[in-house]
């Protein structure tokens, strides 16, 4: 078949790129012959399982925040994010029938919280606008000649047209369909791509797996006791270095999880970018909790023996030992089920003192829980690699492509979108943001007289 424009790619990036193109097309009164190129069943695998299932689709903030939140080449976007700013593309979805909510974090959701509404909106958008989408299409190989570009698939199929966007994602998620096809169709035409590595992905601290490997560590490993001790943990509200060869390279404040792959949650997934491009670099990483980020060392141990205090005068403390006593302190001072991997990772806080041999004295070491609550210190031994990884860092230069088209400077009539491109930025809604964005852009380009 013969097309005006194709698509590779039915993600987020690419059902916007078709409906852009379709939607210039049609207010122009032309008639375009657009098609998008999905190798898996159905589309928008990967905007399915985005925030849990419940999809945060966007980021409400104007330019100058939202840009302190893309990780690498802000100026880059700074079109593409005019071209179609949250406000627009929440209107775009409330417009096709699908109401967003707006939530802490200037988060925007699907009002229903379920993520397939996004992908079923999106893909009645490009059905409305006479849009093809030819699903179970696993290109093998692209060819250019003669100002056309011909797409063959793996079955023997193949499809040509004057104007081709790849938006074929990045490396994670794989079993979403992102196996990196597009860097290396990118790469085959010349265009630098910049090495792509995990990024918004588990840390795994040192011992947290049994396994004494480095690098990726795959999120099946089974956790050792001390990973099964902290895994299901979730902490509120905390203070959260990262230290890059002992210098601290990156501060959050907020939520983290301990899940089977490691130490997750937005605060962890902000700093994993550094650490996962440190180590990387044959850096040392480690992490830094700071379970009392309100209260500095002194305040904090002053408050601490107070408590002790006060444990030691109830009455209902005559013969607890000091041991249970430390017990009774800690569940004052953190969530009861963090208590024992906190004591695992600390036996400082509790020195045997032996006067005779039948005789030892237990002392709770007051200042060592104090230094423990605010310097939790985990050594980085790997990280979970591109089968759970949000995102992908790196990715086809954008020294090769146009900010205010999307079209590549190589090969005219070609456009890149999305992660395929090297963008990339926090969690919060940021990253699909920037996929819808240059999606529409390119889309919109591509469909120019």
């Amino acid at each position: 078949m013969k097309y005006d424009i194709l698509i590779i790619g039915g993600g987020a990036s690419g059902l916007l790129a078709a409906y852009s193109a379709a939607r210039r097309a049609a207010d122009e009164e032309r008639d375009l012959r657009i098609c998008i190129l999905e190798k898996m069943p159905r589309p928008g695998r990967k905007i399915m399982i985005t925030g849990k299932g419940r999809c945060n689709f966007t980021n409400v903030k104007d330019w100058n925040e939202f840009s302190q939140h893309v990780r690498s080449n802000s100026r880059f976007v700074r079109s593409a994010f005019y071209t179609l700013p949250p406000e627009k593309l929440i209107s775009f979805f409330e417009g096709f029938g699908m109401p967003a909510v707006v939530e802490r974090g200037d988060r925007a959701f699907p009002a229903s919280y379920r993520s397939s509404d996004v992908v079923d909106t999106l893909v009645n958008a490009c059905h409305s606008l006479g849009v093809k989408l030819e699903t179970e299409f696993e290109v093998s190989g692209i060819t250019t000649g003669d100002g056309t570009f011909k797409v063959e698939a793996a079955d023997g199929r193949s499809h040509t047209c004057s104007r081709l966007i790849i938006a074929t994602g990045g490396l994670s998620y794989p079993g979403t369909g992102s196996t990196g096809d597009g860097l290396r169709w990118a790469e085959e035409t010349g265009h630098r791509i910049i090495p792509p590595f995990p990024s918004l992905t588990a840390l795994v601290p040192r011992g947290y797996k049994d396994i004494g490997a480095k690098g990726h560590i795959p999120r099946e490993t089974p956790l050792s006791a001390s990973g099964a001790e902290l895994c299901g943990i979730q902490l509120k509200n905390i203070g959260l270095q990262l230290l890059v060869e002992d210098t601290v390279a990156a501060s959050e404040f907020g939520d983290i999880d301990f899940t089977d792959g490691g130490l997750e949650g937005p605060a962890g997934f902000q700093i994993s970018r550094k650490a996962v491009k440190s180590m990387l670099g044959g850096s040392r990483v480690a992490v830094s909790l700071d379970l009392k980020p309100g209260v500095g060392l002194t305040e904090l141990t002053t408050r601490i023996k107070e408590l002790w205090d006060e444990i030691a005068a109830d009455p209902r403390s005559r013969g607890v030992r000091e041991k249970e006593r430390c017990r009774i302190l800690l569940g004052k001072l953190m969530p009861r089920e963090l208590i024992p991997a906190f004591k695992s990772a600390h036996p400082e806080i509790i020195t045997l003192e032996r006067r005779g041999r039948a005789d030892t004295k237990v002392w709770i070491n007051l200042v060592s829980i104090a230094k423990a609550l605010k310097d939790w210190r985990f050594e980085i031994a790997g990280y979970v690699g591109w089968e759970r990884a949000v995102v992908t860092a790196g990715g086809v230069s954008t020294d090769d492509v146009v900010q205010k088209t999307m079209e590549s400077k190589l090969v005219p009539g070609l456009y890149f979108c999305g992660e395929a491109l090297d963008i990339d930025a926090d969690t919060g809604g940021y990253n699909l943001q920037l996929a819808f964005c240059t999606g529409a852009l390119a889309g919109y380009s591509a469909a120019r007289l």
